[in-house]
């Protein structure tokens, strides 16, 4: 994860969280009292986020002492501990929802990826993610896609070329937006285009695309489609593939499955912070 990206996401979080004060615990506790807490999972999955909790803390100061007990991409169950943290008891409730809410929502992704390549069971399909990540979040959502064994589609529009259906729309067709794309761009950057039909398809492979998307078919389309791409273009399939039938498409032939289930309606996994031993003298 880019440290940067990172640290200026965490401190937008709390800034919104906490405002200018903690009324609650700012009211209760002063800087010189020490607490110590942890962080226990309360359900099954792939724990990812374990070093969200220190990068956090840091921003509101005071002295601290994180351990984590785990890793990112660690399978755990209900009542392991995922961390201990020693710190003063208002940076340690200040900072107690921003963690948690990262925390839960990068684990929960990170156990919907590991549940989806394990529900394809095909080791020459990679599963990756999407753009459907929440404002704000992408750089948490993609990091927990790549913790629980998926991999990384383009991050924005900023680094990957995507002609979709109204990009082919608006341009007169597959061949005129390749075109005008390597007109401006050159041979260095890798073009994808989305299609739907065999006619499409064959287009774009004569159009010169270097990734090739099957959008909203069905397997056994797919199986047939694949067939009239050469092998040295990557082939993707997306569209109406889900948890539930992700396995029919195993053996279809590409390249890649993504999905934007992955991030867009994730369940997060239950983790909870919980004072340890109360105040520390």
């Amino acid at each position: 994860m880019n440290p940067l990206l990172i640290n200026q996401a965490i401190q937008a979080f709390l800034v919104e969280d906490i405002g200018q004060h903690d009324l609650t615990a700012g009211s209760i506790f002063g800087n010189d009292i020490l607490g110590e807490g942890v962080f226990l999972a309360k359900e099954t999955g792939v724990v990812c986020g374990v070093e969200i909790p220190g990068k956090t803390y840091q921003f509101l100061g005071g002295e601290i002492d994180y351990k984590p007990y785990k890793k990112d991409g660690d399978l755990v169950q209900a009542g392991d501990i995922i961390g201990v943290v020693t710190a003063p008891v208002r940076t340690l409730l200040s900072a107690e929802r921003v963690i948690l809410n990262l925390m839960q929502r990068m684990s929960g992704i990170a156990t919907q990826t590991n549940f989806a390549i394990k529900q394809l069971d095909d080791p020459t399909i990679r599963i990756c993610d999407t753009r459907k990540t929440a404002p704000g979040l992408r750089v948490f959502d993609k990091h927990a896609v790549q913790t629980g064994g998926g991999f990384n589609h383009r991050n924005g529009l900023y680094d990957g070329v995507m002609l979709k259906d109204n990009h082919i729309a608006f341009s007169g067709g597959i061949t005129a937006a390749v075109s005008s794309v390597r007109a401006k761009l050159g041979h260095m950057v890798k073009i994808e285009v989305e299609t739907e039909t065999a006619q499409q398809v064959t287009e774009a492979v004569q159009a010169g695309a270097d990734i090739i998307m099957f959008d909203n078919r069905t397997p056994e389309e797919i199986n047939q489609l694949v067939k009239l791409v050469p092998d040295h273009i990557t082939t993707e399939a997306s569209g109406n593939i889900t948890l539930e039938n992700i396995a029919r498409f195993k053996g279809c032939g590409v390249n890649y499955i993504s999905l934007g289930s992955l991030t867009h309606s994730v369940n997060a996994l239950d983790i909870s912070f919980n004072s340890k031993g109360g105040i520390k003298s």
